[in-house]
């Protein structure tokens, strides 16, 4: 005769949802960490996101969006600016467009066209928003067994991509077929070191409250948790990411602050002396580990840090030129993912050299120039309800969604303070850990029944 446990551990109802985002998440680590259009990384998240999104129509449940209306119409917005980008114009309109002469041809009658002036590259940058609506559905479609493995998860996809970083640093050759990396440089699952950078410290925001979400689990969580802060600081600095060092110590701080008062509580009946010798001993661990590391001049980071670069100074000097542009496209835009073919036009003497600069090296710039006025609009009303989510989470009492909601709202402002000095959310990765993160937040600022006492 079976015991009442087995008997219910067999009625448990398999999760559709949380198979489908693991399948999701290792699609997109083996082949999401690419913003080129063309690698070969594109073609395998998209079509297996299509696959996924067909699945999940075919077995899931309905799509629940209680709590997180705000959502689905933002990625709608998204998906309509290069929508409507790409509906043909008559010749007297799209010529009137800033910019547009240099597409005219002599001799020729001008033919319909787009308001984009890449429509190639548009419809690139439409395609790419599959991965982000395919995380939306699985998370709406999700229970609480999905809400509740889904930090794990994400820690060990972050772990997963940090040990290629490990063995980029020992020197192995590691030629990713899917992504455009560069010979040479730790940039982990990623085409670029400071994209991966920012995965990591997305990683140093998440390990403590992982930790920390489960008070059984904490004896060996803890440790766990500490020992893979270490390792991810350290690969941080071996990445030779700038940006990175300074996003670590963000994530880190913001990690803390999320369980420093579960910390406290912990340790309450503890000596008062226990909580002083334990910060000082985490200080000391990671600033060991560090001073090491630069010692061994395993710090590229630092490295860089303390030399001018080349790319840096082209991206410094090149910033007119993308000011520029921003104004000359005005109010319309110049069409999403266009940047480079469009720079071209405008690349001054000065700036010629024999790699392409391939993006504004600052996505609030970029999206000015993609989309014109339209683009900045759902871009203010994105950082609108982020800004509102976050203050309504920060005064909220502590419980399990509101913590989970603080790490959301931490993780997009991780991505926001990259995107000043890069394109991070143009990968599909990060668009799909910017889902999370949102989904996250919008289910810790209301529109849930809360408990009657705090913890």
């Amino acid at each position: 005769m079976q015991s009442s446990r087995s008997v219910r551990a067999g009625r448990r109802p398999l999760d559709i949802q949380l198979i489908l985002v693991v399948l999701l998440l290792g699609l997109l680590w083996v082949a999401g960490g690419a913003s080129r259009g063309d690698v070969m990384g594109q073609p395998v998240v998209r079509g297996g996101c299509w696959a996924i999104v067909a699945a999940a129509i075919l077995a899931g449940p309905r799509p629940a969006l209680d709590g997180a209306r705000w959502l689905p119409w933002l990625l709608v917005a998204t998906i309509a600016l290069p929508l409507l980008q790409l509906v043909p114009l008559p010749p007297a309109w799209w010529q009137a467009l800033p910019g547009r002469e240099v597409l005219l041809v002599p001799g020729d009658a001008p033919p319909w066209r787009p308001l984009t002036m890449t429509p190639g590259a548009t419809r690139n940058a439409l395609a790419s928003l599959i991965v982000p609506a395919t995380m939306l559905l699985l998370l709406a479609q999700g229970g609480e067994r999905l809400r509740a493995a889904m930090p794990g998860l994400l820690l060990a996809f972050i772990t997963a991509a940090v040990l290629v970083g490990l063995v980029q640093f020992t020197g192995a050759r590691f030629n990713h077929p899917f992504v455009n990396d560069t010979a040479g440089q730790i940039s982990g699952i990623f085409a670029n070191r400071n994209h991966f950078a920012l995965l990591i410290a997305m990683g140093c925001a998440l390990a403590p409250p992982w930790a920390f979400a489960d008070r059984e689990a904490l004896r060996w969580r803890g440790p766990l948790a500490a020992g893979l802060i270490v390792l991810f600081v350290l690969t941080i600095l071996a990445t030779g990411s700038r940006a990175g060092m300074l996003l670590g110590v963000v994530g880190l701080g913001a990690g803390v602050a999320l369980v420093a008062r579960r910390l406290r509580r912990r340790l309450s009946r503890a000596p008062r002396w226990v909580l002083p010798a334990l910060a000082l001993g985490i200080v000391v661990l990671i600033g060991g580990a560090i001073a090491a590391s630069v010692l061994a001049d395993r710090a590229d980071s630092v490295n860089r840090l303390l030399t001018l670069d080349r790319a840096e100074d082209v991206r410094t000097r090149a910033l007119p030129t993308v000011l520029g542009m921003v104004a000359h496209y005005m109010p319309f835009g110049s069409g999403f993912g266009g940047f480079d073919p469009v720079f071209r036009i405008h690349e001054p003497l000065a700036l010629l050299k024999l790699t392409y600069f391939n993006q504004a090296h600052n996505d609030f710039l970029g999206i000015a120039l993609d989309g014109g006025i339209a683009g900045l609009i759902v871009l203010a009303a994105a950082l609108g309800w982020w800004a509102s989510a976050t203050i309504a989470v920060w005064r909220a009492p502590a419980d399990e969604a509101v913590l989970r909601a603080r790490l959301g709202s931490a993780m997009i402002a991780l991505v926001l303070a990259a995107s000043v000095f890069d394109y991070p959310a143009r990968t599909p990765i990060v668009m799909a850990l910017i889902v999370v993160a949102a989904w996250w937040l919008a289910h810790g600022s209301g529109g849930r029944p809360r408990a009657a006492l705090p913890e």
